[in-house]
């Protein structure tokens, strides 16, 4: 249960920012820097998103020239930027000069193709966008020709690992609620209240679906008591090294600026307290509830870099939780969030106050509702949810 003093100390900066438009200004500069290749060898575009001392850079890496299996992109900062934490790729930096190499399954870049990954960092007095791009040894905008390999190349290319399917095949839970056949959950799902119970309500909707012909309904009540989730049956103590959870999630009010949860997973490594999902000052948040610590921090910079769930439509939530280290990855649809990425080292108004406790997670159960800790109504449905131990895409 959340102690009331803890939340009185992070509560919305909204009345902060109102106070000091300055900064306000500041995290919501967007710096789109394209930089561009030419005729052969590739294009890159990268796209900034800066906060005084840090920033964001989606980069995308289109092949201009013969068909690859395996890509590096090297690139130089001018001004002393530092790599903190990358996705979709493995960056790493000497000096000045970073390489991106490809993850298992985005390495096949075929003439015309793309690959996209992003990298977080810091900056200092400047932070102007690299011009020295180079596709595996060929300049981006040259003229160059991709070196002719060491060894003769295979008669086909090596096979690679796609991109996560949707198909949640074995998966410890693979649910789209078509086995409830009433109106009140039932069978492998049932409702729980975990602290109290009040005028919140969960219900089977055969009116709304992602897909197929059911959904999970819940509505949401403000206040403390009103808690309402629905609860897995499903033991998840064994799921790992990573556990993968996707679901399809739909709500009808924007995320309030007081804390509000809709995913809840009892975890062993807190003693049964929950690792939460939510919003906060209007966007999504991660929450611990040990320690109340969040991810990202509730600073404007730190809020800055996550994103609002949107209204009045089906969104594709994906998490993967690593439960050997404290490290997490959050999507909403196809985007990796910068501000809920936790990669085991800290980094300010991001995951610095979440990798304080250095104890892995260790979610054994899954609850879809609606907590709030003060204001915040909502209805929201639940479809399509998958928990297992490969990725599982949208």
């Amino acid at each position: 249960m959340r102690t009331p003093h803890l939340r009185l100390l992070r509560r919305s900066w909204t009345a902060a920012l109102a106070a000091a438009g300055s900064v306000a200004l500041l995290v919501s500069g967007f710096i789109a820097t394209p930089t561009s290749a030419a005729e052969a060898g590739c294009r890159v575009d990268y796209t900034v998103n800066q906060w005084a001392g840090g920033y964001t850079a989606q980069v995308k890496v289109t092949n201009l020239g013969p068909a690859v299996n395996g890509w590096r992109l090297n690139w130089t900062y001018a001004d002393g930027q530092r790599v903190t934490s990358a996705w979709n790729a493995t960056v790493t930096q000497t000096g000045a000069s970073v390489v991106a190499a490809n993850a298992d399954w985005n390495g096949s870049l075929a003439t015309n193709g793309s690959a996209e990954f992003g990298v977080q960092g810091t900056w200092g007095s400047a932070n102007p966008a690299p011009t020295d791009f180079a596709l595996n040894g060929v300049a981006c905008g040259g003229t160059g020709t991709t070196p002719p390999p060491t060894t003769p190349p295979p008669t086909s290319p090596p096979p690679t690992t796609p991109p996560p399917s949707a198909d949640c095949g074995s998966a410890v839970i693979c649910s789209g609620f078509e086995d409830q056949t009433g109106t009140t959950p039932s069978g492998a799902w049932q409702f729980a209240a975990p602290d109290c119970q009040g005028a919140g309500t969960a219900a089977v909707d055969t009116s709304v679906a992602h897909s197929g012909s059911r959904s999970l309904r819940i509505d949401g009540r403000a206040g403390y008591c009103n808690h309402a989730f629905v609860a897995s049956t499903a033991n998840l103590a064994s799921v790992g090294p990573v556990m993968y959870v996707r679901m399809w999630v739909r709500h009808t009010t924007a995320l309030p600026a007081a804390h509000v949860t809709f995913v809840s997973m009892p975890d062993s490594s807190q003693g049964g307290r929950a690792l939460r999902v939510g919003g906060q000052n209007g966007a999504l948040q991660w929450n611990r509830e040990t320690d109340d610590a969040t991810l990202p921090a509730q600073s404007p910079a730190g809020v800055a870099q996550s994103r609002p769930l949107p209204t009045g439509s089906w969104q594709c939530l994906r998490f993967a939780i690593d439960t050997t280290a404290p490290k997490l990855d959050t999507w909403l649809g196809n985007e990796q969030i910068p501000g809920l990425h936790a990669d085991g080292v800290p980094t300010q108004d991001i995951d610095q106050q979440w990798l304080a406790r250095t104890t892995p997670p260790r979610p054994t159960a899954l609850r879809l509702g609606w907590e709030s800790y003060g204001t915040g109504d909502d209805t929201l449905w639940f479809d399509d949810v998958a928990v297992g131990s490969s990725p599982i895409g949208c």
